[in-house]
């Protein structure tokens, strides 16, 4: 495949994980983007292939090794060609490895922690010299001040629906989790920067954003009246942008579930009626062992006032099973919580070793075929809540927001205000556009709408 000078640089990136490295993916495709280099969703066409990595499950970094060693076979067929391609490695498993990744895998040529991206076009640069980089320094801040901003195109590429980081990193220190060590301490950004951002968005065509942070509701960014905000602060700060349609958070702690917060819910009506708020556990005994900082308790009273205030709210959570020390008992406290508060949605697994975290050193450590019969059990209440909390929606009318083709001719996929996946004749209207929809039928993962 031959190449003029005169041709654009490809950039083929890879993600793995949570929303926030999707965002992530996007913002260093806009850096590289400066420096010459177009997105392309070709891996065979690209000069650059970045690997945007997650350390959340097990065996994380041996599927990004397998997933090197693939990509290593193209790398190693336009060795000496006019196109050779060079190989980077970001985000977590980046940030957790390092060094490790160039002495394990010599096809990769830079290795970029998630606070580096701003440094992204440079450290591509000095790859190109044949030095082996590796960045893993933590500047939070210092990232979000130099990331360029995205131009109205790259924006407007990125569809009606797009995420908007707020915050990163965790002070929380759950034994289970590796997110203080590889994303680090808690940083906020100023109410000013994400204003900014989210009015280039909704300029470029963007109805929906989705404020992301490891533990969202922590945010406590600057104001522009010299305080420090909070969370449903920005959120009516947000709410003020015209054209700015539709507004969500995720992912929440209970702990930060402060008064302003629930009244923005109960206040304004862009701000959808979900909630993602991960328990983890059921037992107040396990919920202390893991350090979550709260109780069952907590989370309950957290719920009801919720839903005092937004009684169409839709609960989301994320649960562990299995974590050390985990007994029967337990384990049965989880599925009454879950019975409890009625899921419309939920996010389950078995409990993980990573390593460096303090879980990893516990003793009881619970057997395998334990934890997929808990899951198994788990996932089966769980499902049965989703596919309940789908077909209550049949009948009803609700706006949805269009937001890309279907899979079929003639289909449009919309989004509910509680998350779902609504598939339309695309007579309804167009990408971008709000139309009230009667659900016609439901499915485990969607809804059917005329």
């Amino acid at each position: 495949m031959s190449k003029t000078s005169a041709d654009p640089k490809k950039v083929f990136v890879k993600t793995y994980g949570c929303q926030m490295n999707v965002y992530d993916s996007t913002r260093m495709q806009d850096a590289l983007e400066l420096d010459g280099y177009e997105p392309t969703d070709s891996l065979e066409d690209a000069d650059l292939v970045l690997l945007n990595t997650c350390h959340i499950r097990e065996k994380a970094a041996e599927k990004v090794y397998s997933e090197i060693g693939r990509i290593r076979k193209l790398k190693d067929a336009r060795a000496g060609s006019d196109r050779p391609m060079m190989i980077g490695v970001t985000g977590c498993v980046a940030q957790a490895e390092g060094e490790e990744i160039v002495s394990r895998a010599p096809a990769v040529d830079l290795v970029v922690g998630p606070q580096s991206y701003h440094h992204l076009p440079a450290l591509v640069q000095q790859a190109k010299t044949g030095n082996r980089v590796v960045e893993t320094n933590f500047e939070i801040d210092e990232k979000f001040k130099q990331l360029p901003a995205a131009t109205a195109k790259q924006h407007r590429d990125r569809g009606v629906a797009a995420f908007l980081t707020v915050q990163e990193g965790c002070d929380k220190f759950c034994t289970f989790c590796v997110v203080p060590y590889t994303r680090g301490a808690e940083v906020s950004r100023s109410v000013k920067q994400i204003v900014e951002e989210a009015k280039g968005m909704v300029a470029a065509g963007v109805r929906e954003i989705t404020l992301l942070g490891q533990n969202v509701n922590a945010w406590h960014g600057a104001g522009p009246d010299g305080r420090e905000w909070r969370l449903g602060e920005l959120i009516f700060e947000l709410a003020e942008i015209g054209g700015l349609d539709r507004l969500r958070y995720t992912t929440s702690h209970p702990v930060d579930m402060d008064e302003g917060l629930i009244a923005a819910h109960r206040d304004l009506d862009c701000l959808m009626p979900y909630l993602h708020l991960p328990v983890q556990a059921g037992s107040d005994r396990i919920l202390k062992a893991m350090n979550r900082h709260h109780s069952v308790a907590d989370y309950f009273n957290v719920i009801e006032r919720m839903r005092e205030v937004r009684a169409d709210i839709a609960i989301s959570g994320d649960f562990i099973v299995g974590f050390p020390g985990e007994t029967d008992k337990d384990f049965e406290d989880t599925m009454r919580l879950v019975e409890t508060v009625k899921y419309a949605s939920a996010f389950s697994f078995k409990y993980s070793v990573r390593p460096g975290t303090p879980g990893a050193d516990m003793n009881d450590q619970v057997p395998e075929h334990v934890k997929n019969e808990r899951l198994q059990r788990l996932q089966a209440l769980l499902n049965q809540q989703q596919e309940g909390f789908n077909g209550d929606c049949v009948g009803k009318e609700m706006q949805i927001l269009m937001e890309k083709p279907g899979r079929k001719p003639g289909q449009l996929i919309g989004r509910s205000p509680w998350l779902q996946s609504v598939i339309v004749p695309d007579t309804l209207g167009q990408i971008g556009d709000i139309v009230k929809v009667r659900i016609t039928d439901a499915a485990p993962n969607s809804l059917v709408g005329i």
